[in-house]
């Protein structure tokens, strides 16, 4: 991060490391060759670079290099996560979790943003979606650890508790 900040390569470094932790979480088959420490260091480094590409940023391809050879890289999405996690306090961005019944629509995504930001006091916020039918309907909203839980399940919860304590 700090070699990234003295560069100004800290958001075009961020959007590398984001597509980086995508593809591992997509792929077990990346994840269990990276992780493999049978696996030759110099073909781990040639798949590397190949992901990566020939726009690929030096520093980034230096720091895999770099975990590749100190047999660190099996480290790498967890290196990958803690640098959007630094990113994100230098950019003064929060994370939210929305969790929904239904794929948003952009408009939903706005204004869910625009009340994130508003309860989190943040520049910018980043959403991670989930998509979990159990809830009905409505949207659970997590921003670290404080929950904004306005799904339909809750309030058919809440319902039920009020009729049965009446």
């Amino acid at each position: 991060m700090s070699i990234a900040q003295s560069n100004n390569l800290s958001d075009q470094i961020g959007e590398d490391v984001r597509a980086l932790l995508n593809l591992l979480n997509e792929s077990d088959m990346l994840r269990n060759f990276i992780g493999n420490p049978f696996i030759d260091a110099n073909d781990k480094k040639a798949v590397l670079v190949k992901i990566l590409g020939d726009g690929a940023n030096t520093y980034l391809l230096n720091l895999l290099m770099l975990l590749v050879d100190g047999r660190r890289i099996s480290f790498l999405s967890d290196i990958c996560e803690q640098y959007l996690v630094l990113l994100r306090r230098l950019t003064q961005t929060v994370l939210a979790e929305v969790t929904s019944a239904l794929p948003l629509s952009e408009s939903q995504v706005q204004t869910i943003k625009q009340k994130v930001m508003m309860i989190a006091s943040a520049q910018q916020v980043e959403l991670e979606t989930k998509i979990d039918s159990n809830i009905i309907g409505g949207v659970i909203i997590k921003i670290g650890s404080q929950v904004v839980d306005a799904s339909l399940r809750c309030q058919l919860r809440r319902i039920s508790l009020r009729l049965s304590s009446s």
